[in-house]
């Protein structure tokens, strides 16, 4: 299991993936979900995974093998529009499949995966996108702010309570980081270290990009700080019911 969450704000998008991945309990290891393809100045775009790690690992490989071959169906560095990008990596999904799903439904494996695609093309808007493991997609507009894929129940009740598109990418990526804790202490599969990029709007330029550790000082300050906030609301909210008992 993995947790990745995707947030488009005005100001830009936070993205941020853990790298825990898990074939048992003894055997955990640590693989990296964020994957960025960019030419600063012209585009963008920095993708997250959840899944079978075979089959994301493939896609981001067949990704790669189609850079510079100058063809919009296939290529990043090619594509018009944000919408074809997402196009492209549901095309890579759906080729992955065709080559290796079938064997592996044989062996009863579990032989899926989800995206977040986040990016902008040069003359085009900053835009959202979950692509589903049929291929198709979705776009984060309108209400929709944010986008989970993985283990996404214990951190989407924070997102929902604070995350609004006027919110600075800083707020932002505090609320994905108190996300990520409120999963990791009710899921063992989520953990540590978290990629965490930041993207401003229209910038075209490198993304800040940063791995937290588990003993990284601001990963402990929100962990520490946002348990203590938790239990000192708790005895701080709503009056004495008067119940007699």
């Amino acid at each position: 299991m993995t947790y990745c969450v995707g947030i488009l704000l005005d100001e830009g998008v936070v993205l941020a993936s853990d790298t825990r991945t898990n074939a048992g309990i003894d055997r955990v290891s640590t693989f990296r979900k964020m994957f960025s393809f960019e030419k600063p100045g012209e585009r963008f775009f920095t993708l997250l995974t959840a899944g079978n790690l075979s089959l994301t690992q493939g896609v981001i490989s067949l990704i790669g093998e189609w850079l510079d071959t100058e063809d919009p169906e296939r290529d990043l560095y090619a594509v018009g529009s944000m919408f074809a990008a997402a196009r492209v990596i549901g095309r890579a999904l759906r080729e992955v499949h065709k080559v290796d799903g079938g064997y592996l439904q044989q062996h009863d494996v579990d032989f899926s995966a989800t995206f977040i695609l986040a990016g902008q093309v040069r003359g085009g808007k900053l835009r959202l996108f979950q692509i589903y493991d049929a291929g198709n997609f979705i776009e984060a507009m309108g209400d929709t702010t944010y986008f989970q894929i993985g283990e996404v129940k214990y951190g989407k009740p924070i997102l929902d309570r604070i995350i609004r598109r006027d919110m600075s990418v800083k707020d932002a990526a505090k609320c994905a980081l108190i996300s990520f804790d409120s999963t990791m202490r009710s899921n063992a599969s989520v953990g540590p270290p978290i990629d965490l990029m930041i993207y401003r709007r229209d910038t075209l330029e490198r993304p800040f990009c940063t791995r937290l550790e588990e003993d990284d000082t601001y990963w402990q300050e929100i962990r520490e700080g946002w348990g203590k906030a938790l239990y000192d609301a708790f005895y701080h909210v709503g009056r004495d019911p008067g119940w007699r008992l």
